[in-house]
């Protein structure tokens, strides 16, 4: 912590040779580390250290652990909503998706296209067991599509696939089971208010199906809302024998779809419409990224109090050791070499601060998740609650760019901060030093 050293000291430092002309000599830094060092004299002004040093620690801890979090709650969401989602849609303009089989054969041909889902979707009214009833978005997709879209088959909560295959069963969300107390092998009823037309108008389809799996995805919006029916029944439930609205592509590379768009309308041989999973999502992923830098500007607002701290801290310090500072004039040191001792005196409280607030971020984030989940057994709620958040626990993925962003910031901060009361004890001729004290 900051203090300063007793006029002994310096006379000792500056009898123990010449100061070295050198610009950070080892006289420069043995004086500065010596005004670093606690004394109970100047207790004052290292309290007023040791709280920039925590300020410019938790700064710059808080920084870290909160842009980890943004990016990881961003990557998390980016990989579910792709793994679940195509990254294009095809859509027909002129007539319906009546040839989507063999679309599908040619889509999935297209280099750089991993595979082409024909699709239809629907909403209806979901009923479990009671009164329980929930909207849901049913998608009917073929069951060796199903098998492949991984982020489905590879997160099996409990039951499998084969009723699915055999056409006599559709898989739910884990959040919709739980909802509407729904086990495999039990009922979901469906209503749709796209039915049979009759001489007193459109009446409701209603259907129940057994639910041969349940799958969670970790995305709270999905497994409370998905449903997967065979193509072919949801094709007769929705009134659209033969056809499908869509068909999803997935690529290997999701950032590079525009790439993809000529030569999926070269294949598709028809008038088409194309949209990316970057159009459908826009407004989510520009809000997540205005978020994101808004509270990079707010969180350094943090650093920069702890900075603003170390200049009265060095202002005191050099107030206090105006006669050690006429010692060191007289004894030869030069105005440079009084400026530099007392840079390296504040500069070495930020830098102190920007690696302790480094390691500290560091830790918390890699065991974020069991913090959180301590802070909600102690407090007795749900922190980062999915039904809010979308994700069943509390990502942060720190990227090394903004990283080191944030510590050359926190530096730079710390060492803007010390120029003013260094350069003002440079300034400082031996009388006038003397008359500090």
């Amino acid at each position: 912590m900051m203090a300063a050293a007793t006029e002994d000291q310096v006379q000792a430092a500056a009898q123990s040779g010449v100061p070295s002309s050198r610009p950070f000599s080892a006289f420069e830094r043995m004086v500065a580390w010596r005004y670093l060092r606690s004394r109970r004299k100047e207790a004052f002004i290292s309290v007023i250290a040791g709280f920039s040093f925590i300020g410019i620690m938790l700064g710059v801890a808080t920084l870290i652990i909160v842009m980890a979090v943004m990016n990881g709650f961003r990557t998390e969401l980016i990989s579910r909503i792709l793994g679940m989602n195509g990254h294009i849609i095809v859509q027909p303009l002129d007539g319906p998706l009546t040839n989507y089989a063999e679309l599908a054969n040619k889509f999935s041909a297209v280099p750089g296209v991993t595979m082409a889902i024909p699709m239809v979707e629907g909403q209806v009214l979901a009923q479990g067991y009671g009164d329980a009833s929930t909207g849901a978005l049913v998608r009917g997709v073929r069951a060796d599509d199903l098998s492949k879209l991984k982020s489905i088959s590879e997160h099996i909560q409990s039951g499998d696939l084969v009723g699915f295959a055999s056409g006599s069963g559709v898989a739910i969300g884990s959040r919709m089971a739980e909802q509407l107390g729904i086990r495999v092998g039990g009922t979901i009823t469906l209503t749709s208010p796209n039915g049979d037309v009759t001489p007193m108008g459109m009446n409701p389809r209603v259907k129940a199906y057994t639910v041969s799996a349940i799958f969670e995805i970790g995305m709270s919006e999905y497994d409370a809302t998905i449903v997967f029916m065979p193509l072919e029944e949801a094709q007769l439930y929705f009134n659209a024998e033969g056809l499908v609205q869509s068909i999803e592509i997935f690529a290997e590379h999701p950032d590079a779809v525009d790439a993809l768009r000529k030569p999926i309308e070269d294949a598709a041989g028809r008038q088409i419409f194309i949209t990316d999973w970057r159009d459908r999502n826009k407004t989510f992923f520009s809000a997540l990224e205005v978020e994101r830098n808004v509270m990079f500007m707010i969180l350094t607002l943090i650093v920069l109090v702890a900075a603003l701290n170390i200049i009265s801290g060095l202002i005191m310090l050099v107030k206090d050791k105006g006669s050690d500072i006429a010692i060191l004039r007289t004894m030869g040191a030069t105005s440079g070499s009084v400026m530099r001792i007392f840079f390296m005196t504040g500069a070495a409280i930020g830098v102190a601060g920007t690696i302790a607030g480094v390691l500290l971020g560091v830790v918390v984030c890699l065991n974020i998740e069991s913090i959180r989940q301590f802070f909600s057994w102690a407090s007795g709620t749900t922190l980062f609650n999915p039904e809010l958040y979308f994700l069943s626990q509390l990502p942060a993925d720190m990227n090394a760019d903004e990283t080191i962003a944030v510590v050359v910031m926190a530096i730079a901060l710390s060492f803007l901060a010390t120029i003013f009361p260094a350069w003002r004890a440079s300034r400082l001729d031996p009388v006038q030093a003397l008359r500090y004290e």
